[in-house]
Formats: structure tokens, sequence, C-alpha cells
């Protein structure tokens, strides 16, 4: 009688164990289902928005930013999804101003720029969102053939310039998880983010002057 219920109870466990399968398995179907949704209207709105400008070079910048701002504040009103979201939304982008022809390196950079500056505005985690705008920038730039490398320079770059304009702490964290991200951008970022113990520019060309000067006479 024992062994009987023993064998109920696993056999029980089993169907569990495969009804949480099954479910997971749906819902991951679903989330893949809705991430192609978004990067496909992500992708036909800058394509049309662009083409209807006619000027790619100039409007593209603008078209990005405000598609990246306009996605973190919608997925941010919905209360779920923005992590999901912003890479989506980026992977559009890129594709989108792929299809008319613009220049990728620019956008990734913009794109990045707005997602960071959107996810502040609506206090959210701006590291994070800065991450997954990157990886959706990569994965589009990878599916069209772009320069990866340079485009991946530029994102990262652009991410930390905006999250330097916010302050110390979303410059550290965003710097700290975009690390290796791009291997160009390292000498970049040392333009950018601030050395302890060493000058700035401007203070190490004016010593350089006072020297050359002194020793004249």
């Amino acid at each position: 009688m024992e062994e009987m219920q023993t064998a109920e109870r696993k056999a029980n466990l089993g169907d569990a164990g495969t009804a949480v399968k099954e479910g997971i398995v749906r819902s991951l179907k679903g989330i893949n289902e809705i991430e192609a949704e978004i990067v496909s209207l992500a992708r036909n709105t800058v394509g049309d928005a662009l083409r209807t400008t006619g000027d790619v070079a100039a409007e593209g910048l603008s078209v990005a930013t405000n598609i990246m701002k306009g996605a973190v504040q919608a997925t941010e009103e919905v209360g779920t999804g923005l992590i999901m979201g912003t890479k989506s939304v980026a992977k559009g982008i890129i594709m989108g101003v792929s299809d008319v022809g613009g220049d990728l390196v620019t956008a990734a950079g913009q794109t990045t720029r707005g997602a960071v500056q959107a996810a502040s505005e609506v206090g959210a985690d701006v590291a994070m969102v800065a991450r997954r705008t990157v990886d959706g920038v990569l994965e589009a730039t990878k599916e069209v053939g772009g320069n990866v490398e340079q485009v991946a320079e530029t994102a990262v770059v652009g991410a930390i310039e905006a999250a330097s304009a916010i302050g110390k702490t979303a410059t550290r964290s965003v710097t700290e998880i975009l690390v290796g991200v791009a291997s160009g951008a390292k000498e970049v970022l040392g333009s950018i983010l601030p050395q302890p113990g060493r000058p700035s520019g401007g203070a190490v060309a004016e010593g350089g002057a006072k020297e050359k000067k002194a020793r004249a006479e």
C-alpha cells in the first residue's frame, strides 16, 4: 500500500514537472513573438520616418532618440518589460536605419544616449537599460552585416557620455556593466572618465606651456 502511494506521488511530481516545463516553453515562445513584434514596429517606424523626411543623415539622430525615449516611457507606463523592450526597440532602430542606407555607427551612439536619458527620466535602472540597449544594437548590426567593432565602440561611448550628464553614480554603474563590450572604446573612455591623480588635459597643457617658457628664459 505504502509503495503504491509513493509511486503515485512520484507520478504526480512528474506530471507537475512536465506541466511547468510546457508552461515555460509556451511563455518563452510568447515572449519571442512579442520581441519580434517590437523589433518590427521599431524598424518600420524608423524606416517610414526617415523615408518621409528624405534626409537620413540629418533626421536619423533625432528619430532614434525620440523612438528610444518613447519606448522606455511606454514600458514604464505598462509597468513591466522595460529591459526586454529596450533591447528589442534598439535592435529595430538599427535595422530600420540600415533599411534606408543610414549610418549605423552614428545611429548606435544616438540610440544608447536616448535610452540612458529616458531611463534616467523615468527612474529606471540606467545601467541595465544601457546594457540591454547595447545588446540590441549589436545583435542588429551582426544581422545586417555592419561593422560590429565600430558600432560597439560608439554605442558604449554614447551610453557613458549620457550617463556622465546624469551624475557620477550613473557613470560608474553604466561603465562597469559595459566593461569589455567594446575593446576599442577604452581609449575614448579614458578621455571621458576622470582619472584619480591625473591632471586634466587643460592642466597638462598649461604645465607644459609654463615649462617651455621657463626654459626659454
